[in-house]
């Protein structure tokens, strides 16, 4: 899966139409294979995000969970921390 897609579920607050619209945005690209479609593939390809967008924003609407909500400050540390040791910086 595209590293730039990230976890939108269990947040507090919940995720935004826009971070859900980025994931989407990056799951398309990621399964068509292109950043930029063609002018012919362009409606079909906003189509594409649109409508995952919209699938994502019900399922996260919809998912049930016990554990305690996520903290975004504190998701971002770790992820930074995973990557100074992945990368030595």
């Amino acid at each position: 899966m595209c590293r730039n897609i990230r976890p939108l579920n269990n947040f507090e607050p919940p995720a935004t139409k826009d971070e859900v619209y980025a994931a989407s945005l990056q799951f398309v690209r990621k399964v068509s294979g292109t950043t930029k479609p063609s002018q012919v593939n362009e409606e079909a390809f906003n189509h594409a995000v649109h409508e995952i967008a919209h699938i994502t924003r019900h399922l996260l609407e919809d998912w049930v969970t016990t554990a305690p909500p996520k903290n975004r400050e504190v998701e971002a540390e770790k992820a930074r921390a995973r990557a100074r040791l992945r990368y030595g910086t």
